[in-house]
């Protein structure tokens, strides 16, 4: 009898502890990703306006490292009786004059000529030294990413009259030299015209920049967010000089994007971008970043949010110690392994949204995952009320307002007299980021951005 009473004692106690006990467990079915497919998003196209100006000085500095020493030779007497070699003696200038560029070339001018009649051997040579200054006029065009001009000498200067001595004598020969030049100015031209072609080759220097702007490159410590430029086609239109300066506009066609997590790699590629030539380009950047959050991101900036939280209903309490997300058909579902009066893990799903105040992403329609709610109802109604829900609610965002910050402010340095090459220089400014869109992929969740804006390119004192 004491026995039966001991085991129906214990009985009781065991009853009455189960049901004063507030704490439950609930197991949930866990909704699965919709799929594991590489991640793809539309995105609009970035369109960036870049001015380029050159100073007739770079172009100068660039001719003079070009033509250096001697630069025209003809060492047959035969063909015309004259040998001829042209040394430039000064560094060659370069002016503007209604719109053309006028090149002043100082020079020397070895000679040799045949004078005289070969009848009975009638005849002698002589050599000649003499110093002056050609003068030519160019048209200035710019084709295939070259800047080319087409130069016509237009004058010659000698610092003395050219002269040689015979029998004592001294006898002109500017009649002589002249003309002389006259047959070889074509060449001297296009001398010139070559050298400018070489000197200026802009497409290597368009693609360095390209390639130093699309390194991804840090915007957020804090959030290790990246940012990338993608180049698909660069547009030029035709130069035009005025005030010492060559003037063209560059436009680029691009994708951006920012992404948070690892840094992404390069994947610029020279080969594939298209040259265009067009007669005229929009004055105005008009950039589209599409700022990319991973799941994995995102689950470690809302379980940060949910620390130190309670969250509670009458006597009951629960705390959230980890969030996971994922997407699943068209929303997000967002796990939340709980403890205190329930212990497990509960699944909502919502539909990602912007607030443009806050600047937050947050998760619009939030409620149970159904498979969840039937288990929830069994276990801990309470949850279902709306009040916990609520609260949760509040806790599931995060705010892109730190990076779109963040990202202006690392952008600013690349519009500051950046360099990303000597004699190189880019500068500009940026309006504030604004929302377009949140875009769910199975990837990320994806917010898309905009801003304009204005930059130029400087190119003055390359190698």
């Amino acid at each position: 009898m004491s026995f039966l009473k001991s085991t129906l004692a214990v009985l009781s106690l065991s009853i009455i502890l189960n049901s004063c006990s507030t704490t439950q467990k609930i197991e949930a079915l866990k909704p699965l990703p919709t799929d594991n497919t590489p991640m793809v998003y539309n995105t609009k196209t970035s369109f960036v306006n870049m001015p380029l100006e050159i100073t007739l000085k770079e172009i100068e500095n660039q001719l003079n490292k070009s033509l250096a020493g001697e630069i025209y030779n003809d060492a047959n007497l035969e063909d015309d009786k004259t040998e001829m070699k042209i040394s430039k003696t000064a560094p060659i200038r370069l002016i503007e004059k209604d719109g053309k560029i006028q090149t002043i070339l100082p020079l020397k001018i070895w000679s040799k000529f045949k004078y005289g009649t070969d009848f009975m051997g009638l005849n002698d040579t002589r050599e000649i030294n003499i110093n002056g200054t050609i003068i030519l006029n160019s048209d200035v065009k710019l084709s295939n990413w070259k800047l080319s001009t087409n130069s016509k000498i237009e004058d010659f200067n000698w610092s003395e009259s050219p002269s040689i001595v015979v029998a004592g004598r001294n006898v002109p020969i500017t009649y002589i030299i002249n003309p002389t030049l006259s047959i070889f100015k074509g060449k001297i031209a296009r001398k010139i015209d070559e050298a400018i072609e070489n000197s200026c080759d802009f497409k290597p220097v368009v693609l360095s920049v390209l390639e130093k702007m699309s390194t991804p490159f840090i915007t957020s410590e804090q959030f290790q967010t990246w940012f990338k430029l993608i180049p698909q086609e660069v547009y030029v239109t035709d130069a035009q000089i005025a005030k010492g300066k060559i003037n063209m506009d560059l436009g680029l066609k691009c994708n951006m994007e920012t992404m948070v997590g690892q840094k992404p790699k390069s994947n610029f590629d020279k080969s594939s971008i298209q040259f265009k030539a067009v007669t005229k380009i929009p004055n105005t950047v008009s950039a589209y970043v599409a700022a990319i959050s991973t799941y994995e991101s995102a689950s470690q900036i809302i379980s940060n949010n949910f620390k130190g939280k309670e969250f509670a209903a009458g006597s009951r309490k629960i705390t959230i110690q980890n969030v996971a997300l994922w997407q699943r058909d068209g929303k997000i579902i967002i796990a939340l392994d709980m403890t205190g009066s329930i212990n497990g893990t509960i699944y909502l799903s919502g539909i990602p949204n912007y607030n443009s105040v806050t600047k937050e992403i947050y998760f619009d329609q939030m409620d149970y995952v159904l498979n969840t709610k039937g288990l929830l109802t069994k276990t801990a109604n309470w949850l279902l009320q709306g009040v916990i829900l609520k609260k949760m609610e509040e806790t599931c965002r995060y705010s892109i307002k730190d990076n779109l910050e963040e990202g202006k402010k690392s952008l600013l340095p690349y519009l500051n007299n950046y360099s990303p090459m000597q004699g190189v220089f880019v500068n500009g400014n940026l309006n504030d980021f604004e929302f377009d869109k949140v875009e769910v992929t199975n990837k990320a969740i994806i917010a898309f951005i905009s801003t304009s804006g204005k930059m130029s390119v400087k190119i003055d004192g390359m190698k």
